[in-house]
């Protein structure tokens, strides 16, 4: 039934998925908290930096910045992020977009975890000295991160299926794969159907254990 598979690094196709989603989400969680750092900062400057960033980024088309970081950086600028090889550039370049497009989502997620906490904890922790820093490193933010383990898993499943936009610049992932076996088999259906089951493999068990995650750790109000 599945005859059609043969010749194809299916497995392959989606070990690049989860590289992309893995390297993106660590990027994105690391800029979005700086973002989200900023968004609460007492600098206007640093405000209106994160306001316009998440503002711009969340409403361009994803395909847009992943065409942008091929033609625009690679192309045109020639930035290879210290890659030699066409593919590792491609690869590279994707997960830059990514990162950057999901850290905004992840952002707007953190001050969504961040307006949680009491107001009274910060104003107390500066009273005994702390700076803003340290406040935000040591008091808001692990709490911030506790209150919104749903809402960051639903930006980690929305990243697994938005490396698909990758296959625009070449990234062999799984809808390249699936592209390309659509162009050359007559199953339709049936490799819609395994391209779709392996996205929910990747997706479904993220869901349910960062579900049961954010019951452990849930902040008690």
């Amino acid at each position: 039934m599945f005859d059609f598979l043969d010749g194809y690094d299916l497995l392959g196709a989606f070990w690049v998925t989860v590289q992309l989603t893995v390297y993106s989400a660590l990027g994105s969680l690391i800029w979005g908290t700086l973002l989200a750092g900023m968004k609460v900062s007492p600098v206007p400057l640093m405000r209106g930096f994160a306001t316009a960033y998440v503002n711009v980024v969340r409403n361009i088309p994803l395909t847009v910045i992943i065409v942008f970081s091929s033609l625009g950086l690679f192309q045109t600028l020639n930035v290879k992020l210290g890659a030699s090889d066409f593919t590792d550039i491609n690869f590279r370049l994707a997960v830059l977009a990514l990162s950057a497009y999901t850290a905004a989502f992840v952002c707007e997620a953190l001050r969504s975890g961040i307006n949680t906490v009491p107001v009274g904890q910060a104003e107390a922790a500066r009273a005994l000295g702390l700076s803003f820093t340290q406040v935000l490193r040591l008091i808001i933010l692990p709490q911030a991160f506790r209150s919104v383990v749903n809402p960051l898993s639903n930006v980690l499943i929305a990243l697994t299926k938005n490396t698909t936009v990758a296959s625009a610049i070449g990234v062999a992932e799984a809808s390249y794969l699936m592209k390309g076996m659509i162009e050359k088999e007559a199953q339709l259906i049936a490799i819609s159907a395994v391209f779709a089951f392996g996205f929910v493999v990747l997706t479904l068990p993220t869901g349910l254990i960062l579900g049961w995650v954010s019951k452990k750790v849930a902040v008690k109000r």
